[in-house]
């Protein structure tokens, strides 16, 4: 069963596209995606009150997952491409496939705020960076970065260290701004994608060292 929005079950608010279109904001955000930074995108669902869009009463992440009868939207895409798919699912939130384009190292928010200064003081390659509601930060890294974060971290002398620091790649997908995860509140860019940054994200050997090391002296 789908949950309700101003009296639109949200599963139907999410499927009824010939009626009603797409927001403009997420329909320019998805179209920037995929026509300047050439990302894949994918309409999410969405959660209000911890029941989600996707219909499933027992969905274990609700709000923060494809929805599985929406078709992906290639990179490449233009505006007019986005805005019709878009119009058969609105109120989606936008979704971005990992593990294509780019891998993420994600560790708690107040970690990443510290280390993205490091680095940026450093003159370190830096790519993307998003916060989540719930208190995390992504950096987009070069893909293939999920597959070697144990042996990364395994040579800097980082592996039997607790740290609250993990990769993201292939099978996953993130929320990305300006939509809402979870129910939460909206994802938003602690560094923008710049066009130089997004297409070619650094490898994760250079950043790994500042963010292991963040990671382990920031409080939890």
């Amino acid at each position: 069963m789908g949950f309700t929005i101003g009296g639109t079950r949200g599963n139907d608010r999410l499927r009824t596209g010939s009626r009603r279109r797409g927001r403009p904001s997420d329909c320019t955000a998805v179209a920037e995606y995929t026509g300047l930074w050439g990302w894949d995108a994918v309409p999410g669902a969405r959660a209000l009150d911890g029941a989600c869009s996707c219909g499933a009463t027992d969905c274990d992440a609700p709000g923060a997952h494809p929805l599985g009868f929406a078709p992906e939207i290639p990179a490449g895409a233009t505006l007019d491409e986005v805005a019709a798919t878009w119009a058969e699912f609105p109120g989606a939130a936008v979704l971005l496939p990992v593990g294509r384009a780019f891998d993420l190292i994600e560790v708690a928010e107040t970690a990443g705020r510290r280390a993205l200064v490091r680095l940026e003081r450093m003159g370190l390659p830096l790519g993307p960076v998003t916060v989540t509601p719930d208190g995390r930060a992504q950096f987009f890294v070069a893909p293939g970065a999920a597959t070697e974060l144990p042996r990364l971290l395994y040579r800097m002398g980082w592996d039997d260290a607790a740290l609250d620091l993990h990769g993201l790649g292939p099978g996953d997908h993130i929320t990305a701004p300006p939509s809402d995860r979870g129910g939460l509140g909206p994802v938003r860019w602690l560094r923008s994608p710049a066009l130089d940054s997004a297409t070619s994200p650094p490898e994760a050997r250079l950043l790994l060292g500042t963010l292991a090391y963040v990671a382990h002296r920031s409080p939890a």
